[in-house]
């Protein structure tokens, strides 16, 4: 940019124009219509098998809408509730002041923090950018600093109860051209953990999965927040010499200086974050460098923006990224958006294959994916679409989570 550009731009802002604006060619500039208002929001919860995912969309009076999603395992009707709460905060704002409208929905109501308003506040931000990038006809990430990468590294799920079935999974996943698998250690039978648990068992179902995968294949491992500190230091250990990519939440994330001991008890890489809100929530764990990897979720920490922000924190840590992404394509595309254009996320979860009416839903919205790698998503905005026709077909029910027991009865996490 030169100085005439740079004049221009700071000028523009002092006007109350995003200062962004005056860094885009005067082409894109000018397909921003004056006068764009939100005029309403409207939430959808989806019923799929064991889940039920949440959905925005934001409503323009150009025409233009754009959609989010804000899905919280076993508090979908809540966080509908609280995104709807947002329309009263957003209506009869200028729809692409994105961060000021993040700023006014997480700093005025006083009460923050937490899944379910955080959740809310992403699922409106990720609308915001959705309408953005369909104004200006541009994909997200090309607004958001450009491709920083060619393609994008996906790993799947997969395991097994016996080490049979765990090669099984690394096969398949070769066979479908992918180079990493992420599983869990075999820790409860059914819905009970055993004290004492099964480290020998636990241990050879990652050995075989390592003889299957072979050296060329990264084994990432979600304990899920399962294992208390003294089984997590001795799982993490014990399965050292097979070389997993990183243990994901091996506690469970309110003790960082538990998360600390784990990680001086042990070689394998850590890797937490899938239940830390925002910038704030993640400093700490950053700053005193307590994993190799942090897992911000984008419909969880804050939206697109925050987990940019986020992403640069840790960067500058030398820590990568991993976000976290069991959701909907929503969460997907919103996930691909962010790894395009930032260069420490080195790795994407996927869910895979979902039932086909799951692919009306989006109006046939899909990703490419070619040989284990997500290619950069390439349609305006966000890339996907909402039917509300096929929404209103799977009607919210509500589901209850597994409930995790030791074997004398008392609850454990999950």
């Amino acid at each position: 940019m030169n100085r005439r550009q740079f004049l221009g731009a700071a000028g523009m802002t002092a006007l109350g124009i995003p200062f962004w604006a005056g860094l885009l060619p005067e082409t894109l500039w000018g397909k921003l219509p004056s006068g764009i208002k939100i005029t309403s929001l409207k939430t959808f919860v989806v019923h799929l098998g064991t889940v039920n995912w949440v959905f925005v969309k934001i409503y323009t009076n150009e025409g233009v809408a754009g959609l989010g999603e804000g899905s919280v395992t076993s508090k979908e009707a809540t966080v509908a509730a609280a995104i709807q709460e947002q329309e009263r905060m957003i209506v009869g704002k200028d729809p692409t002041k994105i961060e000021m409208l993040w700023q006014a929905m997480y700093r005025w109501p006083r009460w923050r923090g937490g899944p379910v308003l955080n959740s809310a506040i992403s699922a409106v931000e990720i609308a915001l950018w959705d309408i953005l990038g369909k104004l200006l006809d541009a994909p997200l990430y090309r607004l958001l600093g450009g491709a920083s990468r060619d393609r994008i590294r996906l790993y799947v799920h997969g395991g097994g109860s016996t080490p049979e079935t765990a090669a099984q999974a690394i096969h398949k996943a070769k066979e479908q051209g992918y180079n990493a698998l992420k599983t869990g250690p075999l820790v409860a039978d059914e819905e009970t953990i055993r004290r004492p648990w099964d480290l020998k068992r636990a241990v050879a179902v990652l050995e075989a999965m390592r003889r299957a995968a072979g050296d060329q294949f990264d084994i990432l491992i979600d304990a899920h927040g399962l294992l208390n500190p003294v089984m997590a230091m001795e799982y993490a250990n014990a399965v050292a010499p097979y070389r997993p990519m990183f243990l994901e939440e091996p506690i469970q994330p309110e003790d960082l200086d538990m998360l600390q001991w784990l990680g001086n008890h042990t070689n394998v890489p850590l890797a937490t974050g899938e239940r830390l809100f925002t910038k704030f929530g993640f400093k700490d764990l950053i700053s005193r460098h307590l994993v190799s990897y942090v897992q911000p979720d984008v419909v969880h920490a804050g939206g697109i923006s925050e987990c940019k922000k986020i992403a640069a924190m840790a960067e500058a840590n030398f820590i990568d990224v991993a976000l976290h992404n069991p959701q909907s394509l929503v969460s997907t595309l919103a996930s691909l958006h962010i790894d395009a254009c930032t260069p420490n996320c080195v790795i994407q979860e996927t869910t895979g294959r979902r039932p086909d009416w799951v692919l009306d839903l989006f109006n046939g919205g899909d990703i490419s994916i070619q040989h284990g790698y997500a290619e950069l998503p390439d349609k305006p905005g966000l890339g996907g679409d909402l039917n509300e026709r096929v929404a209103a077909a799977h009607p919210y029910q509500p589901v209850n989570r597994p409930a995790m027991r030791f074997e004398d009865g008392s609850v454990m996490d999950h």
